[in-house]
């Protein structure tokens, strides 16, 4: 039989790129051309047979169900009764280049000949087309999408004969026609996808505000993790994907941090179910973000790439707890007619052997790969490091205004610069959410007030505490996050995720229905990591005056506190999940001159804030 080679969209250009940009969403929908062309293509895709092979349907099946093979690949001998996607493995960034692609390639075919029915100006219309990528959502800059992605059940384009038009918006919901046999309870329930969804039944709608309130209370978590994962993170294992065991990494993988956003966009619906979520019109918009931040981790990585490890969990073609690496079959996407595409002939920060770039890399001489690091850790700062600061939260004022003015010939602690609001309330009020400083207390030092050469001081270090979690994967029954607090808990768990006591979480992005999916079964015992940076919110809610240990460790001891619930809100009792540890690492940082980012140095673990307690520390020493 023929296979459908991917090879990515073909043709089209940017000045200063190898290959044309894919734009985040935001600047999309300001593009007219691109956006009408892009929703007119996408709705062809919705209506084509669910049986054909580059329909939404099949596409979006790669992930999940149906669990049958696609294009052929596996199909004499599946290795699990699952999808072809690769979590919790090295593969997991570089799986979804070409499958990223391939929605992309099938995008543009339609694109195009939409195009070409233009009776005004269509040899402009024929170079947007060629143009045409697909869109990223760039969440940890801004975890809420413009409302023609969330909200907008109608879109204005301009349409073939030159008139604008009201259409029916497909980037909130996919219809299925019909509803596969396959889809558990609730999703043979609900005739499209949703988010936030109302009920289980039929009668089930999207929960708009709930969404929009989940993604607002996530922003400051994602945009730190995000950070901490470019600027700290330097090994593929740690980059790549949530298992444990990369090495003593204190930050979030790649795959932490989008296990995140499809829980809190799904929330119940399909987005938030690894069986169903490629149905979901914000899929390929929210993993083109993790392909761009797989391409900005490379350039500040340039030497790195995918390692040889465990596939654990397995997919539809690959058993579970087999070896794979760089050279392994990325399936179902064939290369040639014969092989598949491959994490070594994905490698690239602008692949264009697959047609797209991303804006960032525009002008830059890609062979420079220490002017491309350096630029792109600019970039890094600049949208993720709180205003470019290179200490992602406040500075105290305490000392530090005094010693600013005499910095010509005086050195600053790393004391000075611990985040503070200098306060010394009692221990009662440190969990309080009153941020003015008290009476006579200094007031908070504006970032922009301290003279760079302060902050770039071989002196600048700090400690910086993080909240490591462990759980099994597959131990609550579905997608969950472990929420973290630092301060009372609310009684109603529907306040949670919205309380200014919410400081983060981990997700798990799990089978719903782990008993059809045979990779699930066989790894019952599977734990999964992920970090929650505390200094930022230490220096919000707290009355302290340093992020000294002898300081910090009293107060999380006190005010730290989790809870666990399932993305629909259902609240999971602590005792009901025996395999969750919660510990808490302080790490030191430090600013060397000529470095973008903080250099970690020592990391302690400081068993004793959380041992004791359900779900705290295991370590008895």
């Amino acid at each position: 039989m023929s296979h459908f080679i991917v090879t990515g969209p073909v043709g089209g250009s940017t000045e200063g790129a190898l290959a044309p940009n894919r734009l985040e969403i935001n600047d999309f929908i300001k593009n007219d051309k691109f956006f009408s062309l892009y929703i007119q293509a996408l709705d062809i895709i919705y209506n084509l047979k669910q049986e054909e092979l580059i329909s939404f349907f099949q596409i979006g099946g790669i992930h999940g169900l149906p669990y049958i093979a696609w294009d052929g690949a596996g199909a004499d001998d599946p290795a699990e009764a699952s999808g072809y996607c690769t979590h919790g493995s090295v593969l997991f960034p570089t799986w979804h280049r070409p499958y990223v692609a391939l929605f992309e390639q099938v995008l543009q075919k339609y694109a195009q000949d939409i195009a070409k029915r233009y009776k005004v100006d269509q040899p402009a219309w024929e170079k947007a087309a060629a143009d045409l990528r697909q869109p990223f959502w760039d969440w940890a800059k801004n975890t809420l999408p413009p409302p023609e992605v969330i909200s907008l059940d109608k879109v204005t384009i301009t349409t073939p004969d030159g008139l604008r038009a009201e259409v029916d918006n497909p980037l909130r919901r996919y219809r299925f026609h019909p509803i596969d046999p396959s889809f558990p309870d609730p999703y043979d329930n609900w005739a499209t996808t949703l988010r936030h969804p109302t009920t289980d039944g039929s009668d089930a709608q999207d929960n708009v505000q709930g969404l929009i309130r989940t993604l607002k209370a996530d922003q400051s978590d994602v945009t730190s993790k995000t950070f901490n994962l470019l600027a700290r993170v330097h090994t593929w294992p740690a980059f790549s994907n949530h298992t444990p065991g990369d090495g003593g990494s204190t930050s979030n993988s790649l795959e932490a941090i989008h296990d995140g956003i499809h829980d809190a966009v799904g929330g119940g619906g399909q987005m938030s179910d690894p069986a169903v979520a490629g149905f979901d019109p914000i899929f390929f918009m929210h993993h083109c973000q993790v392909d761009r931040l797989l391409a900005l981790w490379s350039a500040l990585n340039p030497d790195v790439w995918v390692t040889r490890s465990s596939s654990e969990d397995g997919t539809y073609t690959i058993p579970p707890n087999t070896i794979v690496d760089k050279n392994t079959s990325l399936t179902p996407f064939w290369h040639t007619q014969d092989s598949f595409w491959t994490s070594a002939q994905t490698v690239g920060v602008t692949p264009k052997q697959l047609g797209y770039s991303y804006p960032e890399f525009n002008g830059l001489d890609l062979n420079d790969k220490k002017a491309v690091r350096d630029h792109i850790a600019q970039v890094v700062s600049k949208l993720y490091g709180h205003r470019g600061r290179p200490f992602p939260f406040h500075f105290p004022v305490r000392s530090l205004a005094a010693q600013a003015s005499q910095a010509s010939n005086t050195a600053i602690s790393a004391n000075d610069l611990s985040p503070t609001s200098a306060s010394t309330q009692s221990a009662h009020d440190s969990g309080s959410q009153d941020r003015v400083p008290a009476e006579g207390a200094d007031p908070i030092l504006r970032t922009e007030a301290i003279p760079q050469r302060l902050i770039s001081s071989p002196d600048s270090a700090y400690w910086e505490w993080t909240a490591r979690i462990h759980v099994k994967k597959y131990e609550v029954g579905g997608s969950f996050s472990v929420l973290l607090f630092l301060g009372a808990v609310p009684e109603n768990p529907a306040d949670w995720r919205t309380s200014p006591n919410y400081v983060g979480g981990h997700h798990a992005f799990v089978n719903s229905v782990p008993q059809r999916c045979a990779n699930c079964r066989g790894q019952a015992d599977l734990v999964i990591e992920g970090f929650v940076h505390l200094n930022e919110a230490i220096a919000t809610h707290s009355n302290l005056h340093s992020f000294e240990p002898e300081v910090v460790r009293p107060y999380l001891t006190r005010e730290l506190h989790w809870r666990v619930q399932k993305v629909n809100g259902v609240v999971v009792e602590l005792e009901n999940v025996p395999s969750l540890e919660v510990v808490v690492l302080a790490t030191h940082l430090s600013l060397s001159p000529g470095e973008p980012f903080p250099i970690p140095g020592e990391t302690v673990h400081h068993h004793d804030i959380t041992r004791g307690r359900q779900g705290g520390s295991r370590n008895v020493q």
